[in-house]
């Protein structure tokens, strides 16, 4: 104990994968107890392990934590950064990970410089979402889940409409608790695409793609659900640039299981301290393997097992109807 009160703190960022189903998201909410984060796991750990006091665990700021996402209930991730200090054991790593359960794992560490708050100097965010293809069939045509196939011509569809996100556009109606004359709706998309089909159990899955600056709280799956109400044919194509536009309209928000942060990107640290001799940039390419397998072995199970027994994307693709895309939404 004396011998870890004098052990320095140091400035360093983990790398996390997490299956986020049965979580009420990443962030922690002190003094809630009934709504279980992944950070109230992980700052538990950190604790046990003896990297952390005990008295910062109850207040974050004093190991200056900050998570670069805050993921939203159940989305998971394979590639989130947290910066904290900590005082820096033996086997760090495997120490943390004893003291967390399987579906949460720290997958890397490097030093970083003091000032260093992985939310601020994040640069861009790359997430991707798995879906059944048969949320893209047209709602005229009736369709056997387990049969259904995405044929090449609604994948081009598909991502036609994607690609209209790119860029920067007022994303309000993406949201909840902004206005159309917010500064901060505006939202930069570098990229977004949906991937080719493959077959899971029986079930065609797909994969959209989507890299931006920042996203807000439901934007992603808000741009994702209007697109699955154009392609069904339930909203007209011209809806997209209506929503970008100062009226409120109603965009519907698909289910949050298939959300997965892959990615987060530090361009503008990397290029100044990436190779100062001190510090290493901030890319994880030696644990890309291992980013892979637990996708393989917890976030794609998670997403595809509870696809098939609670039917999130069938269940949610039944509400589609209620919602009225002429018209402004009150």
């Amino acid at each position: 104990e004396d011998q870890n009160k004098k052990s320095p703190k140091r400035k360093i960022v983990l790398l996390m994968a997490y299956s986020g189903k049965g979580y009420h998201g990443m962030q922690r909410n002190v003094g809630s107890s009934q709504f279980k984060t992944i950070e109230d796991d992980l700052v538990s750990a950190l604790v046990q392990s003896g990297c952390i006091p005990e008295n910062h665990g109850e207040d974050m700021k004093k190991m200056s934590f900050q998570r670069c996402a805050r993921t939203d209930k159940g989305v998971s991730a394979a590639g989130q950064i947290v910066s904290l200090k900590v005082r820096l054991r033996d086997d760090i790593l495997e120490k943390i990970n004893n003291h967390l359960p399987s579906h949460i794992r720290i997958l890397g560490l490097k030093r970083v410089t003091g000032g260093f708050n992985s939310k601020n100097k994040c640069d861009a965010r790359t997430y991707s979402y798995m879906l059944p293809t048969f949320a893209f069939a047209h709602k005229d045509h009736v369709v056997q889940e387990e049969l259904y196939r995405l044929d090449t011509e609604t994948l081009e569809r598909v991502n036609k409409l994607l690609a209209c996100y790119k860029g920067t556009h007022n994303f309000h109606n993406f949201t909840s608790q902004k206005g159309p004359r917010d500064p901060s709706a505006k939202r930069y998309i570098m990229e977004m695409y949906c991937g080719e089909p493959f077959v899971r159990e029986n079930m065609e899955f797909a994969v959209i793609k989507v890299k931006g600056q920042s996203f807000m709280m439901h934007q992603i799956r808000k741009m994702i659900g209007l697109v699955i109400a154009i392609v069904k044919g339930y909203a007209a194509e011209s809806i997209m640039e209506r929503s970008w536009g100062e009226e409120k309209v109603d965009v519907p928000k698909a289910p949050g299981l298939g959300l997965v942060l892959e990615k987060v990107h530090f361009e503008k640290y990397n290029r100044r301290f990436g190779n100062d001799g001190l510090h290493e940039p901030l890319e994880w390419t030696q644990e890309e393997e291992k980013i892979a397998i637990f996708k393989e072995q917890y976030i794609y199970p998670t997403i595809i097992n509870t696809e098939r027994e609670e039917k999130s994307m069938a269940n949610w693709l039944n509400t589609l109807p209620i919602h009225d895309f002429n018209s402004s939404a009150v």
